[in-house]
C-alpha cells in the first residue's frame, strides 16, 4: 500500500489514523515513559482499536499519524510505509464548552530516533493550520506536565504563552491566539504542503 498523504511537509507526512496503525501505536503506549509524558493509561489492544474507531467518528477530534518523510522516501522501507515510517501522532480536540473556536493540541513523537529532528514542530504547525482552515479555530491550548521540558520548550518557541498551572496535576496550560499575522503564517504552511 502506498502512502496516501493528508498533509506533506518538508520533514513530516500526516495521514489519517487507521486501524492498520493501531498495533504499532499500542506498542508505543506500553512504554511507561510515554504514558507518563502523555498522561495516558495503558490500554489493551482491543481497547486501543475501540479508541481508534471512536476517534475516527468523533467530529470534535482530529488525529493524524506522523510519518517521518525521510523514512517514507528511504529505500530501506520494505513493508507498508504507513507502518514502518510511523513515528508519532498529532491531535486537536475541539471540546471547549465555552468556546467552539478553541482547540487543544497534542503531539507525541514516540520513536526516539525521530526526536529532535523538527518533526514535532512541523506536525503541530500543520495540524494547527489544518484546524484553522477546516474548523475555523482561532485559539489553541496545550496542557503539559511540568517535567516535560521538551514539549514545554517546543510550544513556547511556537509562541504559546503560559496561562495557568495546576498544582494537583503538575501541569502547565499554555495558549496561543490566532492573530491576523499568525493566521497568514499558518495558511502559508498549508499552501506549502502537498
Amino acid at each position: 500500500m502506498g502512502v496516501e498523504a493528508c498533509l506533506v511537509g518538508e520533514k513530516a507526512i500526516l495521514v489519517a489514523y487507521m486501524e492498520a496503525h493501531v498495533p504499532k501505536y499500542h506498542e508505543w503506549m506500553q512504554d511507561p515513559e510515554l504514558l507518563r509524558a502523555t498522561g495516558s493509561e495503558p490500554l489493551t489492544l482491543d481497547q486501543e482499536f475501540s479508541v481508534q474507531r471512536s476517534w475516527t467518528l468523533d467530529p470534535l477530534k482530529q488525529t493524524f499519524i506522523v510519518l517521518d518523510k525521510e523514512l517514507v522516501e528511504g529505500e530501506f522501507v520494505r513493508g507498508d510505509p504507513h507502518i514502518e515510517a510511523m513515528v508519532g501522532d498529532v491531535n486537536v480536540y475541539m471540546n471547549d464548552v465555552d468556546d467552539s473556536k478553541v482547540a487543544e493540541v497534542e503531539i507525541m513523537i514516540a520513536e526516539p530516533k525521530s526526536r529532535g529532528k523538527g518533526l514535532g514542530k512541523e506536525s503541530v504547525l500543520m495540524m494547527m493550520a489544518f484546524a484553522v482552515k477546516n474548523f475555523g479555530m482561532r485559539s489553541f491550548c496545550v496542557k503539559i506536565g511540568d517535567s516535560n521540558t521538551a514539549s514545554l520548550s517546543l510550544f513556547r518557541n511556537l509562541g504559546f504563552e503560559d496561562s495557568s498551572y495546576s498544582e494537583v496535576f503538575k501541569e502547565v496550560t499554555l495558549e496561543l491566539e490566532v492573530t491576523e499575522t499568525k493566521l497568514k503564517e499558518l495558511l502559508q504552511i498549508l499552501n506549502g504542503c502537498r
